[in-house]
């Protein structure tokens, strides 16, 4: 088998083993936050407002690819690591089927009971129509939201993070194209824009459902067996991920309800730009642990205690470094990039500007929690990694936003993110301490020896 994830780990080769998906993750989130200015210049604020307000449907969709992928990519990547190359190839299989199939069944939920939905989502009568049009079309393409995300970790799994890059940036540049044709060419207003997301998201599924049906590849589709532990053990390993998309399911929910009681519309516009943002300044995290995860359950998998302690130490000192960049940048250019969405003569802007100066501390302590939570799930610890997704998006924010608003006003309700990614950081830490002999990542800062010299 001629596999990347056997290479051996330095400092540098791990920042070139996961730069295809931080620069994928990093594209896909910049063509989602251009869906979100073509919406708000050429359409609107209110229709802004009601992508934000349906899009927990969406994340529940973005929820279920992931978990499967995440879950499914450890377990594949484990047995390839203990040889078991024919057990790896039919879980493959299954785990693709499992994840179309769960993906369907919210499909077919979400549009028999679509009105009663998008109000209880908390829309208004005025952003009803825009909610229904963006949803409609979003959810229509559900198969192909879950097989783009899918596709994107098991092609690092399968040693092809390039084909993912290619894919991904593919996809964006349909994406965009089709926006400015479909919203500002043809004036299909937000289902142009939805449309255009969907066809962006078919590309990468269409070229990932070639790749893997090559026999000569590594992983590719075979007749599966059906293990019910299989499916189990994906969604019970996963389910951090599943929980992260839920999470944000309520917590998208909750901002839009607080915000629009003390500031109407223009409250939900504001945490619609907040979040495009935070997509961005999270997206090369993203990348990077979906990058790193499959080398841990790989080298997890042939017990290779000195790899692990590599991988994880590198991770750690790039996160930091990382971390302490995205916070300088983005305080530094918030005004450029608040601007790509609203005029300074808006009062949006202001409000926007406000709130991003107080969330903004949130981007120091996110990246370890993000990267803990993957790399327990790469551990096929499951439920640890449930715990800190559970803990940063939707315990310790639940518990912000009971205190924080009312103590402060407005400014309380963005104070919420940064206190819960602070907390949630002291339990990443436990956690990481906790498991390092069980894992065998123990004395990761202890002195190297010369054969692990930074490349």
């Amino acid at each position: 088998m001629n596999n990347t994830l056997q290479n051996r780990i330095t400092f540098t080769s791990l920042i070139k083993y996961t730069l295809p998906t931080v620069i994928m993750m990093i594209c896909f989130s910049l063509y989602t936050i251009i869906d979100g200015v073509f919406i708000s210049r050429f359409v609107g604020a209110n229709a802004l407002s009601a992508s934000n307000i349906v899009y927990p449907i969406i994340f529940l969709v973005l929820g279920v690819g992931t978990m499967f992928a995440t879950g499914g990519s450890a377990i594949v990547a484990k047995k390839l690591g203990e040889n078991k190359i024919d057990e790896a190839r039919e879980n493959f299989t299954l785990i693709t089927i499992g994840a179309l199939l769960v993906g369907m069944i919210i499909e077919i939920i979400t549009i028999i009971f679509m009105r009663k939905i998008i109000y209880l989502l908390g829309s208004t009568d005025v952003l009803y129509f825009y909610c229904k049009e963006y949803l409609l079309y979003m959810i229509l393409f559900t198969p192909f939201i879950i097989l783009k995300f899918f596709f994107d970790y098991f092609l690092v799994t399968a040693g092809a993070a390039k084909l993912g890059l290619f894919s991904g940036l593919l996809g964006g540049i349909v994406n965009i194209v089709l926006d400015y044709v479909f919203i500002v060419t043809m004036n299909m207003g937000i289902r142009g824009a939805a449309l255009a997301t969907c066809i962006g998201y078919a590309v990468p599924s269409f070229i990932g459902i070639y790749y893997f049906l090559n026999k000569k590849h590594t992983i590719h589709f075979v007749k599966p067996k059906l293990t019910l532990d299989v499916i189990a053990n994906s969604c019970s390993n996963g389910y951090s991920e599943m929980i992260t998309q839920i999470s944000n399911c309520v917590t998208t929910f909750v901002y839009n309800i607080v915000l629009i009681k003390l500031l109407g519309e223009d409250g939900v516009a504001s945490i619609s730009i907040i979040l495009y943002l935070q997509l961005l300044l999270n997206s090369a995290y993203m990348g990077f642990i979906s990058g790193v995860q499959p080398r841990i359950s790989f080298n997890y998998g042939s017990r290779d205690s000195e790899q692990l302690k590599n991988i994880i130490k590198y991770s750690l000192m790039i996160i930091c470094i990382f971390a302490l960049f995205t916070f300088t940048l983005s305080r530094q250019n918030a005004n450029i990039l608040i601007g790509i969405f609203t005029s300074k003569e808006n009062s949006l802007f202001g409000i926007t500007h406000n709130a991003f100066m107080i969330f903004s501390f949130g981007f120091l302590f996110n990246g370890i929690n993000i990267f803990t939570s993957g790399m327990f799930t790469a551990f096929s610890n499951g439920k640890v990694s449930a715990i800190i997704s559970s803990l940063r998006t939707f315990i310790f924010f639940i518990i912000g936003i009971l205190i924080f608003p009312n103590l402060f006003g407005v400014n309380g309700v963005w104070m919420v993110v940064p206190f819960a990614e602070i907390v949630t950081l002291i339990i990443s830490a436990i956690y990481i301490y906790k498991y390092r002999k069980e894992y065998m990542y123990e004395n990761i800062f202890a002195k190297k020896s010369l054969n692990d010299e930074v490349a």
